[in-house]
């Protein structure tokens, strides 16, 4: 488990480098659990916390990714989909294919909170930025 612990962990420190945001957004592991089911894979839980006007890079997770909004509005997009505006109780999926190419607090003056459930390769960051 310390294991696990220290990859969540390594993992963040990327997404604090990599990640560019024009205000603040926060990122907490809630949950990394490997699949005995499925060797080689794990789910991982975090929450994302958007400041007012937060909006991120382009950027694929290579993971199924499900996001479940808590607070706020968030606009979400992937290449060739339609861009969708969430508020609390909604849904996003994302597929290992997909890139992400708009993610973004949709308020400029609210923050928004979000859950999202990876399920990933073991040790594969949340988070990789497009080329």
């Amino acid at each position: 488990e310390e294991e696990v612990d220290r990859i969540g962990s390594l993992m963040h420190e990327f997404l604090d480098r990599t990640i560019n945001t024009t205000h603040a957004q926060q990122v907490n592991t809630l949950f990394t659990k490997q699949l005995p089911e499925v060797p080689g894979k794990e789910i991982e839980v975090i929450t994302v916390n958007y400041a007012p006007g937060a909006v991120d890079v382009i950027h694929r997770h290579d993971a199924h990714a499900v996001v479940y909004v808590l607070e706020g509005q968030v606009e979400l997009q992937v290449r060739g989909g339609t861009l969708q505006r969430l508020g609390p109780g909604q849904i996003f999926y994302e597929s290992p294919e997909d890139l992400h190419t708009v993610s973004r607090n949709a308020s400029q003056t609210k923050p928004a909170k979000f859950v999202v459930f990876f399920i990933k390769n073991e040790g594969a960051p949340i988070l990789t930025p497009a080329d």
